[in-house]
């Protein structure tokens, strides 16, 4: 038996897990992320009845939509002096109780300029939201000198994944949406302010105030960069655009369409549970290109068989294929040679998540002039670009 130290001393995954959630902080850290994806999760399922309510065209939703980056790209220049002010732990509260309270407005939005304005304050909410709680799970990390990173983005996998699953529910019984949407933000908010005394309790560490200090990318951070783009938008199409096509393309019922993002979350979440164990024994260069293949092929699926079924499992397959490209590329951007490590990671983070953001709506006008098909065939092709741009990258 040829056992290493190296291999005794990587984590399995059922020690991986149990230290997560047995920790009281890494548990709480992780049901922010949950909860960020819980209430998105809730809120895409919706997106097919808002834009029939209102009577939107593809790019007209596609134009709304910017509302979230366009919040994103204002507010993340200001997320450092606020965390530096406040705190992460802080942050993190309030941030999550302005994304609450911001998701009243798309939902009841009587027309396309209160959508996009009631967007716009998600994406001002979540851009903080996104740095502080990446920011508190670094601090917890440093205190007890574990990794949770891939557990907590598990977490808003298994939160977006239960958002679309609860949302299928409610159509399925014929609750309307708003009432749906107000019943979750109540439940985040009860889980909000049960668990402000224990991200309070997270020691800052002395990071957490430049977590945000931008730097031009050299090589290497603009290929992660780039790489990261890709992923996001495939993440991206997901949460905007899997109930809009399995019912527009695939014919699928308003229930079944709104299992589309749950299937995604479902593998993602499986996946990224799986990370601190798995990107060890097989390598993070590997598993990333892997999997920009597998999502790639996902898309691609959904395009050739545009019915119920394929769809789904093409979006499982996107979710599987991406799941780790987020907690491999977080953890590489803090090691690039040159560039500070809190640098590195929010330069990567910020333009990751625009990506994130602004993908869905440039899929929307793609859609609007093409079909939507060669929107989800666009991000398919990123994708498999990205699987070759992984070979030039030092993980």
């Amino acid at each position: 038996m040829n056992t290493t130290v190296d291999e005794l001393s990587r984590p399995t995954l059922g020690k991986s897990l149990q230290t997560f959630f047995t920790l009281p902080q890494a548990r709480a850290v992780g049901l922010v992320f949950a909860s960020e994806s819980l209430l998105l999760g809730s809120w895409v399922a919706h997106i097919p009845y808002v834009k029939a309510k209102l009577g939107l065209t593809d790019a007209q939703l596609g134009l709304a939509l910017f509302g979230l980056p366009a919040g994103l790209i204002l507010m993340n220049p200001m997320t450092g002096w606020i965390i530096g002010r406040i705190g992460a732990a802080r942050a993190c509260f309030l941030s999550a109780l302005a994304l609450c309270f911001s998701a009243l407005f798309p939902i009841n939005a009587p027309n396309m300029v209160v959508l996009a304005a009631g967007l716009f304050f998600i994406g001002l909410s979540s851009a903080l939201l996104n740095v502080a709680m990446n920011t508190c799970a670094t601090d917890v990390e440093r205190e007890h000198g574990i990794s949770i990173m891939s557990s907590c983005h598990g977490m808003w996998s298994l939160g977006g994944m239960i958002g679309s699953l609860i949302a299928g529910v409610m159509i399925a019984f014929h609750l309307p949406p708003p009432v749906h949407i107000l019943g979750m933000i109540a439940s985040i908010l009860t889980l909000t302010l049960a668990m402000r005394p224990i991200l309070a309790a997270i020691p800052p560490q002395a990071h957490s105030g430049s977590q945000t200090a931008f730097v031009r990318p050299n090589l290497m951070l603009f290929l992660m960069i780039l790489i990261g783009l890709a992923l996001a938008m495939g993440e991206g199409v997901a949460l905007d655009w899997s109930a809009v096509y399995l019912r527009e393309s695939a014919g699928a019922t308003s229930q079944i369409a709104a299992l589309g993002f749950g299937s995604f979350s479902l593998a993602m979440t499986l996946g990224r549970f799986m990370g601190d164990t798995i990107i060890p024994r097989y390598g993070a260069r590997r598993l990333l290109g892997l999997g920009s293949l597998v999502a790639a092929s996902g898309l691609l699926l959904a395009v050739a068989l545009p019915s119920p079924i394929p769809v789904l499992t093409g979006f499982v397959l996107l979710g599987a294929g991406s799941s780790l490209g987020a907690p491999i590329l977080y953890a590489a951007s803090m090691r690039i040679p040159g560039i500070p490590p809190a640098t590195g990671l929010a330069t990567f983070a910020s333009f990751s998540f625009v990506g994130f953001l602004a993908g869905p709506p440039v899929i929307g006008f793609v859609a609007e002039a093409y079909g939507m098909a060669y929107g989800l065939g666009l991000v398919a092709l990123l994708l498999i670009l990205t699987a070759v741009l992984t070979l030039k990258v030092k993980l």
